[in-house]
Parts: C-alpha cells; structure tokens; sequence
C-alpha cells in the first residue's frame, strides 16, 4: 500500500479546508515561482524523467506529450485543455479533484502552461457536474483575488483559467471532438493528422490533458522525478486514482501505487468482495470501455497498464467495476451496449451502423432468443467495428463484447439453450 507520506491528494474527500489558505497549508502552491524560474526545459524534462503516463486512458508519457508543442510562439497562441469530461461509465475520480482538491489542478494548468509557453487554459467540464463546476470556479476567483494567476501575478506567468461547460456528450471526452466543441461545433471528432499540437484550438497549438494527468504535476516537480518514478514498476510509475464500484463492501475513490494487485486494491479499500474473494464473476478494471476479466484472470491481476494488457484487458481510467457471481453479466454488457449506441455521435459508418447491430444482437442474446451461430456473427461485427472509427468510440464499444464472448461464452451458450428448450415446451 502506499504511505501516507507519497499521497498527492491530501484532500480527495473534501474533509479538509479546500480553500487557497487550506490548500497551501497542505503544500500547494509551495515554491511554484522557483519551480518556473527553473525553466521550461527543465519542467518537461522532470515530467518525463518522472514516467508519468496520461491518467485519462491513453497512457500516453505526459512529458513527451507537452514537448511535441512548438519550442517557440509564433503568430498563433499556444493553449492548453483540460479533458474534465469524465464520461466513461464507471470512473469517478476526476470530479473529485474538482470538487475537493481545486488548487492541486490551477497549480499545475499554470505550471503545464509555462513549460508549454500558453497563457490560456481552458477546462472543459462535463454539464452534469454543477458543483464540481461551482467549487473549481469559486478556486479559481480566490487565485485570481489573490494574485495566483492572472495578469502580473505573483509567479511571473500572465495566465487565465476559463471553465466551460459540456452538454453531456460521451464523445466528447476525444479530445479533438473535446476541441470541436469547445469552438462552438457539434462535438465530433477530427481527422488526424494535423494533431492538436500543431493545430488544435482555434487552428493554435495545443495540448488537451487529463484532470489527473495535471494535478499531479506540481508534486512530481516539488518532490522529484525520481520520487514519483521509485513508486510503482518500470514504465507503469507513481501513484494512481482508483475509483472502486460494484459489488464491494464500501465503494470509494482511493489513491495508491500504481502496480497493486486488483485483490490487495479491492480487500484493503474496500472492504473486500460482497460475499467473499470466491464469490466473485468479473471485473472491469478501467471503465467500461476495456474488456471484462473472469476471476481466474482477476486472482493474480496487477492494476497498472503493462499488468492488465497481460490480461487482455486495460487500465483505461482505473474504474473498476465489480460484478458478484449473481450478476447477470451479459445483461450488464447489454447495459453497456446500449449506452454506446446512444453516444455515438454518428460520423463514421462503421460506428453508427455498427453499435446498433451490436445492440439489437445484445438484447436478444440476454433473453437467449438467438443461435449459438449468431455469437460468431456478434463478435465478427466487434471486428468490423474495431480499429475503422475516427475515434476509439467504435473500439470501446466492441471491446466489452469481445470480452464477454471470450470469458463467458458458456453462459451465453446455456441461455440460448434454455430460451430453446421453454420455447419447444411451449408448443
């Protein structure tokens, strides 16, 4: 587990004072000046000494991210975005930050903003989270008062910090569908390439990054890249949100090391398994977008991103979801299914068309009014989907049934087989 001593959010319950005065007394905004006075060179170097990968799914080197930017400003502004769409069903960790620890997030937008040479950020917030929207404008007004950011402030950076707020849009947590939106256009996603780093908002460069991904910035430049890198295993470092639903005892968002084992994340946080370790099915360890495991693979599952790509499986934004031996699990995926179709924003063929087979394919796989033939014929048109979207959209919503059909293939089968045997009873 990891130590008191190496958490980053010492306020991710909202038990504390989330006020710029509560914040600093915690250590935010501590040597922030001297952090920028170091460079930007330097601050992304630290970022990709430190392994940091982007907390919103991807996994890509945040570091190597904020240096794809232009070294230098042109005619056109840099910006940097901030991805607080948070739609993935399951994860929950974002709006805490937002919520409880506001300053952990303005501190490292103006720091990511420096090392980038932006001097505007925006957040796009999703339109659901009224008071994680309210609490992070009400931090972002007290930095302003206080000459935290702004213009002449007491760091030497002019920088602003704009809330917008979403309509809901699942899509939109792509980051150039994130981008169309926050222009004013329907949310869809863009082609790529050009990328946002050489032309993204507004047609200026600019890096979209997750909530997380920022906030944790300023710790890893205080404490050290070498502090962050020594938490956790090679390529998979320092510590992670974990957001923990389902069946477990006490359902929570916790911070740990990345590289804890699904077991030791579930039984210290959470209480354990309703029922006990046996009595689990299956678990989606990073939002429902990635593939359920079965709970052979779940015994020995590590929960960082190298580990859970063993399992045929992902990370994603560490959401995990637990599903006890009772669950109806091909009527949850169908929930998923369902959920898909209805985010689909429309643009590519293959997605529009495909997430309404898959759902229509669902619904009559969880009554058993189906042939064990169309099980192959469902996850052939998984494929069809997978890897032929503009976005992962199309992936995403493939990748569970993959899942299902891979691991519970037999439920599937036997459900076919009983709706058969009612209906031949019937005549």
């Amino acid at each position: 587990m990891l130590s008191d001593k190496d958490r980053i959010f010492t306020n991710i319950y909202g038990l504390k004072d989330k006020s710029l005065k509560g914040a600093q007394s915690r250590g935010c905004w501590d040597g922030t000046k001297g952090i920028l006075e170091k460079g930007k060179d330097w601050i992304i170097d630290e970022m990709k000494a430190s392994g940091l990968r982007g907390r919103g799914g991807a996994g890509f080197s945040t570091g190597i991210k904020w240096s794809f930017m232009p070294k230098e400003v042109g005619d056109r502004p840099h910006y940097l975005v901030i991805n607080a769409d948070e739609g993935e069903p399951g994860t929950c960790k974002d709006r805490e930050i937002m919520r409880n620890d506001p300053h952990t997030l303005i501190e490292g937008a103006l720091i990511a903003s420096f090392a980038m040479q932006a001097h505007a950020c925006y957040i796009y917030i999703r339109g659901e989270f009224v008071r994680e929207a309210e609490a992070l404008q009400a931090a972002i007004d007290e930095c302003y008062e206080n000459k935290m950011i702004g213009k002449n402030n007491v760091h030497g950076w002019d920088f602003d910090f704009y809330v917008h707020r979403g309509a809901g849009a699942y899509v939109c947590g792509e980051e150039t569908a994130l981008i169309e939106s926050l222009e004013g256009k329907k949310g869809q996603p863009r082609l790529k390439p050009p990328f946002p780093a050489g032309s993204g908002l507004y047609g200026c460069p600019t890096t979209v990054n997750n909530v997380e991904s920022i906030a944790v910035a300023p710790e890893i430049l205080r404490r050290g890249a070498s502090w962050f890198a020594g938490i956790g295993r090679p390529n998979n470092s320092g510590t992670k949100l974990y957001g923990i639903s389902g069946h477990v005892e006490r359902p929570c968002v916790v911070e740990d090391a990345m590289g804890i084992t699904l077991r030791e994340l579930l039984d210290k946080h959470c209480g354990g398994v309703i029922g006990g370790w046996d009595n689990l099915m299956a678990v989606i360890p990073g939002g429902s977008s990635v593939p359920v495991m079965n709970k052979e693979q779940c015994d020995n599952a590590i929960m960082d991103f190298d580990g859970l790509r063993e399992h045929g499986s992902g990370l994603g934004t560490a959401a995990v979801i637990v599903m006890k031996k009772d669950t109806d699990v091909i009527k949850a995926i169908t929930r998923l299914s369902d959920f898909y179709h209805h985010e689909s924003c429309g643009q590519c063929t293959p997605c529009r068309e495909g997430t309404g087979w898959m759902q229509r394919m669902m619904h009559r796989m969880v009554v058993g009014n189906a042939t064990v033939e169309e099980i192959d014929l469902l996850e052939a048109v998984t494929r069809q989907v997978e890897g032929n979207t503009i976005c992962a959209l199309g992936d995403a919503a493939a990748w569970p049934i993959q899942g299902l059909i891979k691991h519970f293939r037999p439920e599937m089968e036997a459900r076919i087989a009983a709706y058969q045997a009612a209906k031949n009873a019937a005549a």
